[in-house]
């Protein structure tokens, strides 16, 4: 065949393959057999072998899988991956539409959605080709899972309309593919997955794309993570367009005039929900309007215009064996039920936590008691309550130890707190434990250095405190049962590259007792440098408005202890940084800006920068960038095919500017 018909038959192919593939894995309808489909893909495969040069990375034959990738590299979201505000009963519903309508008013309308139970992922768009996937992550940064996701079939590789966006959904494994996996797995004597989500997980972080492409999985879309020129108006309408684009949604959502509906379509799917041919565990609920989602806004961690209902947690009846004692980081003495293998909620459960010896008492926790246990959020099993009739008089009282079990050092209660604490700042287990924090994602994010490594290394005295980290070696490594040269290197090469974050995570990760992710990045901002932050008092910590009395008494005491300035010293020396590499917040106040204070919109192609880096741009100049046109708004900024944004901010008197006033303001 000469190179033009090859050319011509290529651009068939990927028509004709993508609309059969669109009609199975989104529309659930296929219009020709498997066989038939698969000789299409055949001959396209064979047309790319013989005509490299006409593979494209949108063709329907890079979903089979490429070469093995070395590692996951990090992605920073350019919108953050938040969590939801959960609901667990009908209250919480109720109290979550009080407050939606005390912020915008009773003419609320809600959307609601099947929570499926996967795993979050980013999917990032160029005029309309599929660039990048990623994973949640800590919300902020994420991984880099692009020729994984590319072997999902619901997930379009190129979109029906030559759009920049990003998207958001969750990737699942359907019922029939986890038994499959299950069942494949058991033949070969291989531990089988506990549940689909777990599958989804394992799959999505697989190093070789063909392992993700046999597996089956799926993604439903559920969100614009910035609707841009996008033209919608409500949360319903962003949907519609995603599906107009090509994505697959799921079409169970319903939207909702008033709580009372919102209600029924949660009682409706308790019942339901063991006839869907995938897991969810939950239902989502979203205020419709795009402006009343602007006028609630966010917190911290969640949006306060969405909220999770979660499903009631399964509870099961099992033996409780025995109780062991774990020492944390801080030193708290943490009670552990040992159980009976029991399974809950798609896992075998034989660990749940009992929190204190107060909770202990008040349940009347006896070893060997029949209790009853469920999973937290459907995450963490906890006992629930004893069967106190089915004692048969063998249980026997459990007493808490006077000293540590790691170190055998008086155990302590501190004044107004439950737990027992081991004060002693050489106890194994606190280091043990301080050193898996300190690596842990939120913290330094050591990639490849989990509990089970730190472990090993501990154990091989390698280690003694987050300092040796950085001291160890290749040939160090290599001595580790199951470490070969490879995953040696990575790990040094991982260390390596942390001596690099700026200084929240550091800050984070060394474990100061009530200062956490948030409180560190605070900390970071306002104080910059590592010896700053070490010189600090009580009343300087306290004008901080997020910083409390027992925080900075914690901050101080923390920093007066000799150990930790020979510490930070050493980790200097190594070559760790000290300081926050991080922007720094703007105050509208300390702005001689005309964007500070303001709100104001994007909408259109801008020519000289990205809506991204202008956003930046003017942020950093105290304004406030959002993604729809309300009252609220004080400028929209238009460039090139400005949309209904453009229309809704001249129907509403609002200032408008081009893109060349805009770079003016930022230059001058």
């Amino acid at each position: 065949m000469e190179r033009e018909q090859a050319e011509k038959r290529v651009r068939e192919l990927h028509d004709v393959l993508n609309q059969y593939n669109y009609e199975y894995h989104v529309l659930d309808k296929p219009s020709v057999s498997d066989a038939e489909y698969d000789s299409l893909l055949q001959e396209l495969l064979t047309l790319e072998r013989d005509f490299p040069e006409l593979q494209t990375a949108d063709s329907p034959t890079q979903r089979v899988g490429g070469n093995i990738l070395e590692m996951f590299n990090k992605v920073e979201h350019r919108t953050p991956m938040l969590s939801l505000g959960n609901a667990f009963n009908e209250d919480d519903l109720r109290d979550f539409d009080r407050r939606v309508k005390q912020a915008v008013g009773d003419n609320v309308t809600y959307v609601c959605e099947l929570k499926i139970d996967g795993l979050a992922v980013s999917l990032r768009y160029e005029d309309g080709l599929f660039v990048l996937g990623a994973t949640r992550g800590d919300g902020t940064t994420g991984e880099d899972i692009t020729m994984n996701l590319k072997t999902i079939k619901s997930i379009p590789l190129r979109l029906k309309e030559p759009v920049t966006m990003e998207v958001r959904g969750e990737a699942y494994m359907p019922k029939n593919s986890f038994e499959n996996l299950n069942a494949a797995k058991m033949e070969r004597e291989e531990e089988p997955f506990a549940n689909p989500r777990n599958a989804a997980a394992g799959s999505l972080r697989q190093l070789d794309p063909k392992i993700a492409a046999s597996r089956n999985l799926s993604v439903y879309v559920y969100s614009l993570a910035d609707a841009g020129d996008a033209g919608v108006d409500s949360h319903r309408e962003a949907l519609d367009y995603l599906d107009k684009l090509g994505f697959k949604t799921n079409t169970e959502r319903k939207v909702c005039t008033s709580i009372e509906e919102v209600l029924e379509y949660v009682t409706g799917w308790h019942t339901k929900r063991p006839d869907l041919s995938y897991d969810i565990d939950g239902i989502v609920i979203k205020v419709d309007n795009t402006e009343h989602q602007e006028q609630l806004g966010f917190t911290a961690k969640s949006p306060r215009w969405a909220i999770a209902y979660k499903f009631p947690a399964e509870e099961v009846t099992t033996k409780l064996l025995d109780i062991e004692l774990n020492i944390g980081r801080t030193g708290v003495v943490t009670p552990t039920a040992i159980l009976e293998p029991v399974r809950v909620a798609g896992t075998t459960v034989q660990r749940a936590s009992l929190h204190n010896e107060d909770l202990i008492r008040e349940k009347d926790i006896k070893l060997g008691d029949t209790v009853i246990v469920k999973k937290a959020g459907d995450i963490i099993p906890e006992v629930v309550n004893v069967l106190v009739d089915q004692r048969t008089g063998e249980e026997r009282d459990f007493t808490m130890p006077t000293h540590c079990p790691e170190c055998e050092s008086e155990l302590v209660r501190i004044e107004g707190e439950v737990a027992l604490r081991c004060i002693n700042p050489k106890c194994p287990a606190q280091i043990r434990e301080g050193l898996i924090h300190f690596v842990s994602r939120n913290a330094m994010n050591i990639d490849g250095l989990g509990e089970k490594v730190i472990a090993q290394l501990f154990r091989e005295n390698l280690i003694e405190d987050v300092a040796d980290l950085y001291k160890l070696t290749k040939e160090q490594l290599l001595e580790l049962e199951r470490m070969g040269e490879k995953s040696a290197d990575n790990l040094i090469s991982a260390i390596e590259k942390t001596k690099d974050n700026s200084l929240e995570r550091l800050l984070f990760g060394l474990g100061i007792r009530l200062v956490g992710a948030k409180a560190a990045k605070t900390l970071a901002q306002e104080f910059d440098h590592m010896d700053r932050l070490a010189s600090l008092t009580k009343e300087e910590l306290t004008a901080i408005h997020e910083i409390g009395d027992k925080m900075a008494d914690s901050i101080v005491t923390y920093f007066e202890q000799p150990e930790v300035a020979e510490l930070l010293a050493e980790l200097k020396e190594l070559g760790v940084n000290m300081a926050y590499k991080g922007p720094k917040p703007v105050s509208a106040e300390d702005v001689d800006s005309y964007f500070a204070g303001k709100t104001i919109v994007l909408t259109g192609k801008l020519e000289e920068m990205s809506r991204n880096d202008a956003k930046a741009a003017i942020e950093q100049l105290g304004g406030k960038v959002t993604g729809s046109v309300s009252k609220n708004t004080h400028l929209v900024i238009a460039g090139e095919d400005a949309g209904s944004k453009l229309t809704k901010a001249q129907e509403l008197g609002i200032e408008v500017w081009d893109e060349k006033q805009m770079l003016k303001e930022i230059q001058s």
